[in-house]
């Protein structure tokens, strides 16, 4: 699990199950192997077969059924293919069974998902955080995962050693996954220290969420230069960046950008991320970006919006940020207060974007020049914490003060206002 795809090409067939019994999550579609197919080349793979079973159950032992599986082995057969991906989450004997029949290396969508994360995590976080969803997603699985893993023996004289080296790895995984958890929350602590820093200078946070591949990185850069490399892939970016933002001469915001979300996202990297993805949870404003031109745009939303609501905090207001607008009609984007049409590429739609954002963060700002008395000295400490404190001069006549206010410390120190900017 550790280990990415070898350097060479693999030639995967796709291989999804449409079941009765599934929840909409679970089941999969023409849709999702599609969307499988292009994590697949984000993987560095290639696609050379599809095949989709509709059942009513999945079979318990080979979970498509001893005859599709027969049909799966002879189309990898034909295709010179080195492995076989299933679009759903597999059991360990589903995966032990598939590959006695199959004869291949058999992998499931949250494999493949992890494969990419380990591939494009670059910071020391990403890394603890790829290696703690690998470890939570083998660890249930170890006794089905083929000749990868030790495993216990079938017949005499193997129990015994293979039940022993199977606990030492359980346990040996286990006290990796408590050390790497040790670490995040190290990693969490230290993101609350740079958060209550900008809750004190009083620079909000807008985090900006979306499906992978709506062009969030390119919005980023567009808005910042950050220079973030923008592919057109499946989860190109997974660490965070955050950038200061000059939204208007009034306002600065801490512009955050977030690991792209996805459907049937598996939930132990939902986890595993959360040291990450915990930035929606103190964000003022949520930006979720949308891919005008995506097909599958109404489902994506839905997905992005589930996650919003298990993530971040309730009532955070969410601007939807239409991107990619120039590929579509104006027709085909809906208009409303909380919505605004861009294209992040080409720069178009920025000016309205960042009145939309100062809009949505609620209170006006104020950019005044203060002139308290000094019996209100104690005022100096409370406008660098709720306020943006550009400087403060003692002078004869009191201590003057350039700060951008709220509505709120503004209506309280109107009368000491001295100039307006």
């Amino acid at each position: 699990m550790e280990e990415n795809f070898e350097s060479k090409q693999e030639r995967a067939v796709l291989v999804g199950l449409n079941a009765a019994c599934f929840t909409k999550e679970q089941t999969a579609t023409e849709e999702s192997l599609e969307e499988l197919e292009a994590l697949l080349e984000t993987a560095g793979g290639f696609c050379t077969g599809k095949m989709l079973q509709n059942r009513p159950n999945p079979d318990p032992h080979s979970f498509i059924g001893e005859g599709k599986a027969q049909e799966v082995r002879m189309l990898a057969e034909a295709t010179a293919s080195t492995m076989v991906i299933f679009d759903n989450e597999l059991s360990p004997g589903n995966i032990r069974a598939l590959e006695e029949i199959i004869g291949l290396t058999v992998l499931d969508r949250s494999a493949l998902i992890m494969d990419i994360f380990a591939q494009r995590a670059k910071t020391k976080e990403g890394r603890l955080q790829v290696e703690l969803a690998q470890y939570k997603y083998l660890l249930p699985r170890l006794s089905g995962m083929g000749k990868s893993l030790s495993r216990q023996g079938g017949g005499i004289g193997t129990r015994g050693p293979g039940e022993t080296k199977l606990e030492s790895d359980r346990r040996h995984i286990r006290e990796r996954i408590t050390r790497l958890e040790s670490e995040l929350a190290q990693v969490r602590q230290v993101r609350g220290v740079q958060r209550e820093r900008r809750r004190k200078n009083s620079v909000p946070v807008v985090a900006i969420v979306g499906y992978t591949n709506a062009g969030k990185s390119t919005l980023l850069n567009q808005l910042t230069g950050a220079g973030i490399p923008a592919n057109n892939r499946l989860f190109d970016t997974l660490d965070t960046t955050s950038r200061l933002l000059k939204v208007s001469d009034n306002l600065d915001v801490i512009l955050s950008d977030t690991v792209g979300f996805i459907a049937k996202l598996p939930h132990h990297l939902v986890d595993a991320f959360r040291a990450t993805l915990e930035e929606l949870e103190y964000a003022d404003l949520l930006l979720h970006v949308i891919d005008s031109a995506d097909p599958n745009r109404q489902e994506h939303i839905a997905v992005v919006d589930k996650l919003i609501t298990t993530l971040a905090k309730p009532g955070t207001p969410v601007l939807y940020c239409y991107n990619k607008a120039d590929l579509v009609s104006r027709e085909d984007i809906p208009l409303g207060e909380n919505t605004v049409a861009v294209s992040a590429a080409k720069g178009v739609g920025m000016e309205a974007l960042l009145q939309r954002i100062e809009e949505m963060l609620g209170h006006a700002r104020h950019h005044v020049v203060l002139c308290l008395p000094y019996s209100m000295g104690g005022q100096v400490d409370a406008l660098h914490s709720g306020a943006k404190v550009n400087s403060v001069d003692y002078t004869a006549g009191g201590i003057e003060i350039d700060a951008v206010l709220d509505d709120i410390l503004y209506g309280r120190l109107r009368e000491y206002v001295t100039k307006e900017i």
